[in-house]
C-alpha cells in the first residue's frame, strides 16, 4: 500500500488518509490579495471538513514571456506567506526554483514544490528533500510515469521519505497536454502519494503567443476521472476573478468550482474500495 505523509501535525495524506487539496491563487498577486484568498480556503476546508494546504507563488520563474509577471520574489513572498499562516493556520506550499532557496522557504513553507521543468535537476531536488520538508515534485510533461521513480529515489538517497509526485499531463503534440491515468497506480506502486494538477493539466503551453491558453471546462471531469484513479490529493489553483489574474488566467478556477470538486471528489472516493 502506498505509504502517508505527514505534512503537519493533524494532516496526512496516502495510504488509508482522506485526499489532500492544495489551492490558491497562482502567484502573490499583492499582501491583500494572498490573505483574502486565504480566508477563503479556510472557509471552504472549514465547510467541506477536508484537509486543505495553501499555495501561491512567491516567484514565477517559468513563465512564458519575460514580460510577465512574476511575483513578489523570495523575501517579500515569504513574508506575506508567513502572515498567512499567522492569520489562517492553514499550511503552506510555494515553489523553489534554485536549490539555494530551499533552506530560507523551508523556514515558512510546509511543503516545498519543485516546478516541472526542473523535476531532473539533482541538485534542487536534493537540497528540498535535505530541509526535511515534504517535497511535491511536478512531473515533467517530457517524463513518463515510471521514470518518476528515479525522482523519488533521489529524495530517499537525501535522507527524505516524504517526497510525492505531482501529475500535470504529458505533451501530446504542440501546446497540448494530455493526462495519462496510469500514472496514478503506477506512481503509487513506488510507494509514494500522488497528486492530480487540476490546474496545469488543462495548460495549453504557449497557446496564447506570449501566454498560456487552457481549457478550465476539463477541469471537473478529469478531476472526477483521476478521483477513480486512486489520486492521492488534488492541486488547484483558485483565483476569486481568473479572467483578471497576473498568471495562468485561462485556468485558474473560482472558489465555487472548487467547492464542487471537492464534493465530486469525496463522492467518488467513498463510493470506490481502496486501490
Amino acid at each position: 500500500m502506498t505509504r502517508a505523509i505527514r505534512i503537519v501535525d493533524g494532516v496526512a495524506f496516502g495510504g488509508d488518509h482522506p485526499p489532500l487539496f492544495i489551492a490558491g491563487p497562482c502567484v502573490i498577486e499583492s499582501r491583500q490579495h494572498a490573505l483574502a484568498m486565504a480566508r477563503t480556503i479556510r472557509k471552504l476546508r472549514d465547510e467541506m471538513r477536508v484537509n486543505i494546504v495553501f499555495k501561491s507563488s512567491f516567484d514565477k520563474a517559468n513563465r512564458t514571456s519575460i514580460e510577465s509577471f512574476r511575483g513578489p520574489g523570495l523575501e517579500a513572498g515569504l513574508e506575506i506567506l508567513r502572515a498567512v499562516k499567522e492569520e489562517t493556520g492553514l499550511p503552506l506550499l510555494s515553489d523553489i526554483h534554485e536549490w539555494q532557496q530551499a533552506e530560507p522557504a523551508a523556514e515558512v513553507l510546509d511543503i516545498l514544490q519543485i516546478p516541472a521543468f526542473l523535476c531532473r535537476q539533482t541538485d534542487i531536488v536534493a537540497a528540498a528533500a535535505r530541509t526535511g520538508k515534504p517535497v511535491a515534485v511536478k512531473k515533467g510533461q517530457f517524463l513518463s510515469p515510471a521514470e518518476a521513480k528515479n525522482i523519488l529515489d533521489k529524495g530517499r538517497e537525501a535522507g527524505n521519505e516524504r517526497v510525492f509526485i505531482t501529475e500535470r499531463g504529458t505533451s501530446f503534440g504542440y501546446q497540448n497536454l494530455v493526462v495519462d491515468m496510469r500514472s496514478f497506480p503506477i506512481v503509487r506502486g513506488f510507494g509514494a502519494p500522488v497528486v492530480y494538477d487540476i490546474t496545469h493539466s488543462m495548460q495549453k503551453p504557449g497557446g496564447e503567443g506570449k501566454q498560456t491558453g487552457g481549457t478550465p471546462q476539463f477541469a471537473r471531469p478529469l478531476a472526477r476521472a483521476a478521483a477513480a484513479a486512486g489520486a492521492d490529493g488534488f492541486f488547484m489553483e483558485v483565483h476569486d476573478n481568473p479572467p483578471a489574474a497576473l498568471s495562468d488566467r485561462t485556468t485558474q478556477i473560482r472558489p465555487e468550482a472548487a467547492r464542487e470538486i471537492i464534493a465530486d471528489v469525496l463522492a467518488i472516493r467513498a463510493a470506490l474500495a481502496p486501490l
